[in-house]
């Protein structure tokens, strides 16, 4: 993995729903450079567009990806990316089933989202009864066990 681009700015939203984390699958660039590559699965999110507010970009972010409307957006943390620098948001979600958007900045024809999955969480600290801290994957993807 190449180092993490310091001059981009992203959001993510970790949107969570009976201990269930929502993560987009999506496929990397494959060699003929289309998005015929491996997959892997990320918190919903995207880049800043210029002069926009970080929390109205998780918002459109969520919308696009997802389908669903955010309610509440509240920062979270900062998390490393393959494609920059993130600041993750815990967003609260109006009622309905998420399903699957498009990417308008896509330059091809191949879809890059290919879809949506509920991935469980794990407590941070199991057997602390004052903590409601979960552990939030940001990236996940596969690899031969």
């Amino acid at each position: 993995m190449s180092a993490v681009p310091v001059d981009r700015r992203r959001v993510a939203a970790v949107i969570i729903r009976d201990g269930l984390l929502l993560m987009v699958r999506e496929r990397g660039r494959g060699p003929s450079g289309r998005h015929d590559g491996p997959e892997y699965w990320t918190l919903p999110g995207g880049g800043l567009e210029p002069g926009e507010d970080p929390r109205d970009a998780v918002r459109r972010e969520v919308a696009e990806e997802t389908g669903l409307r955010a309610l509440a957006v509240r920062y979270a943390h900062e998390a490393p990316y393959p494609s920059g620098w993130t600041s993750c948001y815990r967003v609260e979600v109006a009622p309905g089933e998420p399903r699957l958007g498009v990417d308008p900045d896509l330059e091809c024809d191949c879809p890059r989202m290919v879809g949506l999955i509920w991935v469980p969480l794990t407590r941070a600290f199991a057997g602390t009864a004052e903590s409601d801290e979960v552990m939030v994957p940001t990236l996940l993807m596969p690899s031969p066990v």
